[in-house]
């Protein structure tokens, strides 16, 4: 069972945040083990005692707690998610009575006729409620881009509605019992009309369930708690910005044991210092020396795959690309992959020394003409 915070702490939920405080050091100083040494009782409720005030002893902690208990002290709890599924669920057992707004317990105009004409009624003379099926969840993934190329799996942990522990979902308390409306003595129907066709409506009092029982004091009757739940996921080699992953059966519940939506993960990437996707190419600046620009030779580049050896044609020019075939992204459809775009940046020596000089001197003469020639404004 969980920990109630106030009762720990030997105050009432409508204590002001000075009157916590005052409790807390009186009880700190009662309990504290430097002032009962060798107490494991003492040092036990100093524990709780000191757990107890790190929540109500703060404001923005207190608050999640009297809204949404324990739950609200998770990390990375969403509060306004969380009211969106409250709200949600009440909003589910009110368009389950009879009574309610629009369509009230009807969800299609299939099931308005099948109350008119009985369509679908079962042996106790009333139909059971349809089955419907849950809605489908997006939440945003943002991952860096190595790991969005190779793809990975990891272990999610999110707040979703979820069936209610308590009453399996019924929204009634099971341990209270349940027994016969005495409304419609059990069919789960009145009758609205006597005569040729004989005309009925769910209900009222049992919403056409035929019994009735408590509310659930754990969901208050929507049949559904916000809960935190871990979720193993793959993603796939290959996801760009805006990908949607699709997590099948991790969506809301459905309703009256319908199936439960999906889950669709939308990725979103974090720059790379070095990598930068354009479509399924990669683009990379590597730097070279002037010796292996003029000269050519083999240098080593990392790509998402290990190192590879690359041969620098002679006479290669600053910015000039070199194109590795098969070392880009992976093709979602195709599974094939892009390729790897290497820009050439040639570093000249931080240097003044003498040689240098002389040998850039030297070199200058090698060039057949002004290099600013085509510079124009």
């Amino acid at each position: 069972m969980a920990k109630d915070y106030y009762t720990i702490m030997g105050v009432s939920k409508d204590a002001s945040q000075e009157e916590v405080k005052k409790v807390y050091r009186k009880l700190a100083r009662k309990w504290h083990p430097d002032i009962n040494p060798g107490n494991k009782e003492a040092e036990q409720r100093f524990k709780e005692i000191s757990e107890a005030y790190d929540v109500i002893g703060d404001e923005k902690k207190r608050k999640l707690y009297d809204e949404f208990g324990h739950e609200g002290l998770q990390a990375g709890f969403d509060a306004e998610k969380a009211r969106q599924y409250q709200q949600w669920g009440a909003f589910q057992q009110q368009a389950q009575g009879a009574g309610g707004q629009g369509f009230g317990r009807y969800q299609t105009y299939e099931d308005i006729f099948g109350d008119l004409f009985g369509f679908g009624e079962g042996a106790s003379g009333f139909r059971a409620a349809r089955a419907s099926r849950g809605r489908d969840v997006e939440h945003g993934m943002t991952v860096d881009l190595l790991s969005a190329l190779k793809g990975f799996r990891t272990e999610l942990s999110m707040q979703m509605a979820k069936e209610c522990p308590g009453c399996g979902g019924s929204g009634m308390d099971s341990s209270s019992g349940m027994s016969t409306c005495s409304v419609c003595g059990g069919s789960g129907r009145l009758n609205v009309a006597e005569g040729p066709m004989h005309l009925t409506k769910p209900c009222p009092q049992c919403h056409g369930h035929g019994k009735v029982g408590k509310v659930c004091p754990q969901c208050e009757g929507s049949g559904r708690v916000v809960g935190t739940e871990k979720i193993n996921v793959s993603i796939p080699p290959g996801v760009k910005e805006g990908s949607k992953v699709r997590i099948a059966g991790k969506g809301e519940p459905g309703l009256n044991r319908g199936k439960p939506g999906d889950l669709y993960l939308i990725i979103h990437i974090k720059p790379h210092p070095l990598l930068k996707r354009d479509g399924n190419d990669l683009y990379m600046e590597i730097p070279v020396t002037v010796r292996e620009a003029i000269a050519g030779g083999t240098i080593t580049v990392p790509t998402i795959d290990g190192l590879i050896k690359l041969k620098v044609p002679p006479k290669s020019q600053n910015g000039q690309i070199l194109k590795v075939k098969g070392k880009g992204a992976v093709k979602a459809k195709s599974k094939e992959r892009g390729d790897l775009m290497v820009k050439l940046l040639v570093k000249v020596p931080q240097t003044d020394a003498k040689e240098i000089l002389e040998s850039a001197e030297k070199m200058d003469r090698y060039y057949k003409e002004d290099v600013r020639r085509n510079i124009t404004l």
